[in-house]
């Protein structure tokens, strides 16, 4: 066998190994983008709150739980935090929010420093009926989020109704207020 067969065959057995590694990747993207994601909170709707406990942003010795809620109306809970941009974008929406009758907007504090929260808080307006502290994130996945700002509609029966991921606009501002008057 000559210098340039081996040489061929070489190249060919590389290109070979190459095509197979290239079907290999589109393959697992595309069964991975198929398949049913590990972690999705599609399935939060119309399930009840989970069970949570944490303690308050303006005062770190009173507890707030989900028996705190008001379920006499609906109540919305806002994952948010100072540092986020999307949260700021919301916040105008948030404070309209809060004025709805048969609506109370709670907040969960999701990784902040306690002084920014409540210096951005006096700054832009507090729309929170209580606000909760998430200081390492665990208390946002419980209740189904995996980012900042979310929001959760549940309605007087404990029932999660929405849920919005992202920062809440116009859009959803009249979505709560159509679901809030049935």
């Amino acid at each position: 066998m000559s210098f340039l067969e081996k040489l061929e065959i070489k190249r060919y057995i590389f290109f070979l190994i190459f095509f197979l590694i290239i079907v290999f990747v589109a393959i697992t993207f595309y069964l991975g983008l198929q398949s049913n994601p590990k972690y999705s909170t599609k399935n939060l709707t119309g399930t009840l709150i989970p069970s949570f406990t944490t303690t308050t942003l303006m005062n770190g010795s009173i507890s707030f739980s989900n028996e705190d809620i008001n379920y006499n109306d609906y109540s919305l809970i806002n994952i948010w935090a100072s540092w986020c941009k999307s949260c700021k974008d919301e916040h105008n929406i948030l404070m309209d929010l809060s004025k709805v009758s048969g609506l109370n907007v709670y907040g969960i504090n999701f990784k902040d420093k306690k002084k920014k929260a409540i210096y951005y808080l006096k700054n832009f307006g507090n729309p929170y009926t209580i606000i909760g502290v998430d200081n390492d994130g665990s208390l946002s996945i419980n209740l189904g989020a995996y980012g900042v700002p979310e929001s959760i509609l549940i309605d007087k029966n404990k029932t999660i109704v929405s849920k919005y991921i992202g920062p809440l606009n116009e859009v959803h501002y009249k979505e709560i207020l159509i679901e809030i008057q049935k």
